[in-house]
């Protein structure tokens, strides 16, 4: 199993390096970009909720999960090692009032590991956790081109974290994450002569921002057996703000653009000096974060709960980009799903062993352009499905949803997104029972 991972995360790794654009949503222009990170697959197919956590899936929004009671199947001795990866592919229609498009993303979202340490646990990993990927345009009142937008890039997390049993009923934990990455933004704007045609030279507008900095994530889980097969469980996780350092580069080219292939050949460029603005180096705002949830189930056969996410995305703050008509609110979400499990522990029929689940999210991203709030609602579903060794899974997530509106000439996005992932539990340490 340990060497088949190795080979797995060296796949991952390459995929990584030269993966599509993880996204090619035009709300990407605002921010940091699209926030790409969820939750697991399990999470996502649950509608985003996270509250429920087991000891043979790891649950990277609450770090709390890593810690955890030893299992009867390995004689109370430990809980297994485990690692998960997944990834997705989105296809988007876009609507405006007048013209539609489609467009299509696949990305690797998370890789992972988690090992128990008697009362402890760790876990440490890497995820793209906002993606920026849009080509926008813009025309005057005769439909004529004026400006064209483009981004790219997004910001990256490497974490580590560790969770404590605090007693059979309650764990906690912190993870620690480094966030780097780099985002460009670029903008090219049209001339004209009198008569209307298009000047042979364009200017273009480069901004640059690398970033780079830490953030913190804490962590609560309470569960309960209030009877023999109906538990209670809740969760809290806490985000603090944090900033990030970005190191700034500015540029205006002169530029041909070739009408057929869009090519563009730089004539001459300058560099701006930031530093005479103050604008070289300075901080970018990421936004605190609340999570509480409650939910109810029978263990190893079905749960059902409610999370709400409160997002202070009115802390966001970027210096170098300053956008006219957008500003960002105070952002929520509230997610509610569960699972169903008809028999886990089913030898002879394995459609039994499979877990079921399903969830529905509604969200206020707290992004307000032109007077419009912009929302996103998804409704999912998905499939844990046992391979391999007992405590092993795939994990198959669907979900459709849409997000803005066509109201103040703005873009509806309606998705539907395919997801997969790989849940694997291995022992690496058994106690001897013969010498």
């Amino acid at each position: 199993m340990v060497k088949k991972f190795l080979i797995l995360i060296t796949i991952v790794f390459t995929s990584l390096s030269f993966a599509q654009q993880g996204s090619s949503s035009p709300y990407s222009f605002y921010g940091i970009g699209s926030l790409k990170f969820k939750g697991t697959v399990e999470n996502q197919s649950m509608g985003g909720l996270s509250v429920y956590s087991d000891s043979i899936h790891i649950n990277l929004r609450n770090p709390a999960s890593y810690a955890g009671k030893n299992l009867k199947s390995f004689n109370n001795e430990s809980r297994p090692i485990k690692y998960t990866v997944g990834g997705s592919h989105m296809n988007v229609k876009l609507n405006s009032e007048s013209q539609t498009d489609k467009t299509n993303t696949s990305s690797v979202d998370y890789l992972a590991i988690s090992i128990p340490l008697g009362k402890f646990g760790a876990g440490f990993g890497l995820l793209p956790f906002s993606s920026v990927g849009y080509k926008l345009q813009s025309t005057d009142d005769n439909n004529i081109l004026q400006y064209k937008y483009r981004g790219e890039g997004g910001l990256n997390r490497v974490f580590l974290g560790a969770g404590y049993q605090v007693s059979d009923n309650f764990r906690v934990g912190v993870d620690a994450s480094f966030n780097f990455g780099s985002i460009t933004n670029t903008n090219i704007a049209f001339g004209y002569d009198d008569q209307g045609d298009m000047l042979q030279y364009q200017s273009r507008e480069e901004n640059r921002s690398d970033l780079g900095g830490l953030t913190y994530n804490f962590g609560a889980i309470y569960t309960k057996l209030i009877k023999p097969n109906f538990e209670l469980t809740a969760s809290a996780t806490y985000t603090p703000k944090s900033e990030l350092n970005s190191k700034n580069i500015r540029e205006f080219s002169t530029i041909v653009v070739d009408q057929t292939t869009q090519q563009e050949f730089v004539i001459n460029s300058s560099e701006v000096n930031l530093s005479d603005y103050n604008l070289e180096s300075t901080q970018l705002t990421l936004p605190s974060k609340l999570s509480v949830g409650v939910g109810v189930g029978a263990p190893r056969k079905w749960f059902a709960g409610v999370e709400y996410t409160y997002l202070k995305s009115s802390q966001f703050s970027n210096r170098l980009l300053t956008i006219q008509n957008a500003s960002y609110e105070d952002a929520t979400t509230v997610a509610l799903g569960g699972f169903y499990i008809p028999k886990f522990d089913s030898f002879n029929r394995y459609w039994k062993r499979i877990v079921y689940r399903a969830g529905l999210r509604f969200e206020d991203t707290g992004l307000r352009i032109n007077n419009e709030d912009i929302k996103e609602f998804g409704i999912s579903f998905g499939v844990g499905l046992p391979v391999g060794r007992i405590f092993s899974n795939a994990n198959l997530g669907f979900e459709i949803g849409k997000r803005g509106t066509t109201k103040a000439n703005l873009v509806e996005e309606n998705f539907i997104k395919f997801q997969l992932s790989l849940s694997l539990n291995d022992r690496w340490f058994e106690k001897r029972k013969f010498n």
